[in-house]
């Protein structure tokens, strides 16, 4: 296991910069002297920044070549740069802006690589065999919840090919504005999810009956993916039906409709697949200041070698990206893809607006202790994730990728920063795999697929040894390179993918709870 570094070390993103941070198990204390010759006038924590320069007040604070502050006092050099020194500047407009200008960089293809997953009637791969049971609303949540337990318990031992029961749990449904505008953003996502590719194409739904939001509106027949003979067909279990006659019997129901489908789950089986079958959802959540410089750009290098290999990967977070929209716009592969961002972000800024929410709201007391001033700082490092591949579709929230047309390449899927929710909204997109960066450290986990943990530090790494998968603190440490850990997660992905391999989520069972992004009113 890897060792606490004993050396002083900073590490600064760009020769510009006036600003490096401090790698340190610990931090450092006042009077240490960097290699640079830098003395700290006070004791710097891990991840924090140090001021590499005499800073004026009212000068431009730079970490990545980016200005993430101004000074609000004079900082001397070897001083601790923390939020409270600076100024966070204004968001960029999003006129203005540059529009498909970034050649992309020539990557040759990379081919030859596959994983074992199961092939799905309407062309997509799930790397799981799940049933999945979705709710019309949250008051069926406990009876279903029991429901799946016994389910797991009785049933699930009989079809060893099928991975798992999930119940697809949520508070929407019931209460709320059903026609209002942007109620469409809730229910489409709910829908998308139910045809996530690692649900085998098995539909089933649990109703209470007088809910607002009814099977049929939730899954109307022209909503399933394939519309010929094979679509399957709605297979509702009403809790307010007369034949149901308490409690057990409508457990009893559901555990009958459940075997139905498990004994069409049971009959898949795994098949050598190209990884251009990957739907790779790449998120961080709990972040610091390292998770810029190690995990997220060893997940850009995984990123563009995805990519290659012809898969799809998807990055959001609408917060985490907007005071970076210059460096994704100049980025798109066309205009339209460009004005598709733009148009996703001015969005974003409208609610927000509403809500007498600005952006600042989004940086968190754990990601300040982590070393992140504010969120011009915290998008840097959260955009490197996306790699150098050009932009090739974007997504508004709960779309379907077969909704916009998109088969492959890189996406952008337009989510609040919430873990939660940017999950939920990626597993609608039809994501298959998921990879999540931390530098704070967070449970986080998903039922609905696999999830692969990056820790951004060895610290963290060490202590959660039973929760990261992946490591990326090596590269501070200087044991390890970005592209080292790049490809270390691509061939991981290909393991897990194909069953192989566990994630520590999957290991433990750690399941958040499914979060829909609900902008409209609740009456």
């Amino acid at each position: 296991m890897t060792q606490a570094r004993t050396t002083p070390l900073s590490i600064s993103m760009h020769a510009a910069d006036n600003v490096a941070i401090i790698a340190n198990d610990g931090g450092l204390p006042a009077g240490t002297v960097l290699p640079s010759g830098l003395r700290l006038v006070e004791q710097v924590p891990q991840a924090h920044k140090v001021a590499l320069v005499d800073i004026a007040q009212g000068e431009a604070v730079r970490r990545y070549n980016v200005v993430i502050g101004y000074a609000r006092q004079a900082i001397a050099a070897g001083s601790w740069v923390h939020e409270r020194l600076l100024q966070m500047p204004e968001a960029r407009s999003l006129v203005g802006l540059p529009i498909a200008t970034v050649q992309a960089p020539d990557l040759p293809p990379l081919e030859g690589y596959t994983f074992e997953g199961y092939r799905n009637a309407d062309g997509t791969v799930g790397t799981r065999n799940i049933l999945a049971i979705t709710t019309t609303v949250q008051c069926v949540a406990g009876v279903l919840d029991f429901a799946v337990r016994r389910i797991k318990a009785e049933l699930l031992p009989r079809y060893p090919q099928v991975d798992d029961v999930v119940g697809l749990e949520h508070s929407y449904g019931c209460g709320v504005a059903i026609d209002a505008v942007g109620a469409e953003i809730p229910q489409r996502t709910l829908r998308n999810i139910s045809h996530n590719p690692n649900f085998g194409g098995e539909v089933m739904v649990v109703s209470l009956g007088c809910e607002k939001l009814q099977p049929e509106r939730l899954l109307p027949p022209g909503s399933f993916p394939i519309t010929d003979e094979r679509a399957p067909e709605l297979d509702v279990v009403c809790l307010q039906d007369e034949a149901h006659v308490g409690f057990k019997s409508m457990v009893a129901s559901i555990m009958t409709r459940a075997e139905t489908h498990l004994v069409r789950l049971n009959q898949r089986r795994r098949e050598t697949v190209p990884a251009s079958a990957l739907v790779v959802g790449v998120q961080c959540g709990g972040s610091d200041a390292f998770s810029g410089v190690t995990a997220n750009p060893a997940v850009g290098f995984c990123t563009d070698l995805l990519v290659r290999a012809g898969a799809t990967v998807m990055f959001s977070e609408v917060t985490e990206v907007r005071d970076g929209i210059d460096q994704l716009t100049s980025r798109a592969s066309t205009p339209e893809v460009a004005q598709a961002m733009i148009d996703e972000m001015a969005w974003y800024d409208a609610y927000l607006d509403k809500g007498k929410v600005d952006r600042s709201a989004n940086t968190t007391p754990g990601n300040k202790k982590g070393g992140l001033s504010n969120i011009v700082e915290k998008a840097m490092g959260s955009i490197i994730k996306s790699g150098t591949a050009p932009i090739t579709g974007v997504l508004s929230p709960g779309q379907r990728l077969a909704e916009r047309g998109i088969q492959r390449g890189l996406v952008y899927a337009a989510t609040p920063a919430s873990d939660f929710i940017c999950g939920t909204l990626q597993l609608a997109a039809g994501m298959n795999l998921h990879v999540f960066t931390t530098g704070r450290g967070t449970p986080y986990g998903l039922a609905q697929v696999p999830v692969i943990k990056v820790a951004t530090r060895s610290d963290l790494a060490r202590r959660w040894h039973d929760l990261m998968d992946v490591n990326a603190g090596r590269i501070a440490d200087g044991e390890a390179s970005i592209e080292d850990i790049g490809w270390e997660m691509f061939h991981l992905m290909l393991e897990v993918a194909s069953g192989r391999k566990k994630t520590w989520a999957e290991e433990w069972q750690l399941h958040n709870a499914l979060v829909l992004f609900n902008p409209a009113p609740v009456t």
